[in-house]
């Protein structure tokens, strides 16, 4: 065994000097490393499309295009203060945005709300001894303002319920709190379901009590302009108080005013 590891290394180097034994990592050929093959860019989205089915593409794109900018428009002319366009074509502009597309605020007003509202009410108490006691006055407005301040989703009913109700009732009541029409029966059956919900809320009747009429008040107070515009504007609140409206003690108002 020692004599063929001896013999071993100088035979193969015999060999490989003849040229009769295998090569050598030092004298094979070199591999050439292969060069990694380029992908091709094909074209994508309306470039990949025959020449006929983009000229459609491009002509479906321009309706569409077309047609979103004059709804727009309509529905701005619609908002927009009276101008010449509305004057002249109106009717046209009614006949597209109603009643799909009505516009119920007006986001270009010439005058924006200035004041601050408050919504108070208060109620006449049957107690369970049978008496008749009168609650103080809560601010349903500062209540909803409390349950919106800090709250990143307030409902739209804290939002909104009692602020649109009471816009309701001003827009169809004349300045001696008589209704105008029909609309304006209806927004006092409003007020009053509201009432009714946000006393028993405020628990206002106490144990074995019953709510028996409600009477809302508003106190109006304008907002301070800014010391730049040299505005003058009155710091007195204006209070409007309704009569006493009659409700039943299970929460359904009834007709008629007191």
């Amino acid at each position: 065994v020692r004599d063929a590891a001896e013999s071993g290394p100088s035979a193969g180097t015999a060999e490989s000097a003849s040229g009769t034994g295998p090569a050598t990592a030092a004298t094979a050929e070199p591999v050439k490393p292969v060069e990694p093959v380029m992908p091709v860019d094909l074209p994508t989205g309306v470039a990949a499309l025959s020449p006929r089915y983009q000229v459609g593409a491009l002509v479906a794109l321009a309706v569409v295009a077309a047609a979103v900018c004059a709804h727009l428009g309509l529905v701005f002319l619609h908002v927009a203060p009276s101008n010449t366009l509305t004057k002249q074509h109106g009717a046209a502009v009614d006949e597209w945005v109603f009643p799909e597309f009505e516009q119920n605020w007006k986001l270009f007003a010439p005058n924006p709300l200035q004041q601050n509202i408050s919504v108070q009410v208060r109620a006449e108490v049957s107690t369970a001894d049978g008496e008749i006691r009168t609650t103080g006055w809560y601010d349903l407005s500062a209540e909803d303002g409390r349950a919106i301040d800090g709250n990143p989703v307030p409902s739209h009913t804290q939002q909104n319920e009692l602020r649109r109700a009471w816009d309701f009732f001003v827009a169809t009541h004349d300045s001696d709190d008589r209704a105008v029409g029909l609309r304006g029966t209806l927004s006092e059956s409003y007020l009053r379901r509201i009432a009714v919900l946000r006393l028993e809320r405020n628990d206002a009747a106490g144990p074995g009590g019953v709510v028996e009429r409600v009477q809302y008040r508003s106190r109006t107070t304008n907002v301070e302009p800014p010391s730049w515009s040299g505005e003058k504007v009155s710091d007195r609140p204006t209070v409007r108080e309704l009569p006493w409206w009659t409700v039943s003690g299970s929460g359904d108002p009834r007709e008629g005013a007191a």
